[in-house]
């Protein structure tokens, strides 16, 4: 069961731990998705906070 964060300064802290982050761009908002060893996260943000977050992803980023 995927846990779903809540605030971005909680996904910059999940970040370096992902080996896999999933984007899915909706009309209204963003979906990322997070996959570290144990857990799947999830963080709904605006498409302006996506491009702020794009540089700082080093892992491999699948677009859905």
């Amino acid at each position: 069961m995927p846990s779903e964060i809540k605030s971005k300064d909680e996904f910059l802290k999940i970040l370096p731990l992902a080996y896999e982050c999933r984007i899915k761009q909706h009309k209204d908002y963003v979906k990322i998705k997070l996959r570290t060893k144990r857990r799947l996260y999830t963080f709904k943000t605006t498409h302006e906070t996506l491009n702020e977050l794009l540089p700082l992803i080093k892992c491999q980023i699948i677009n859905l």
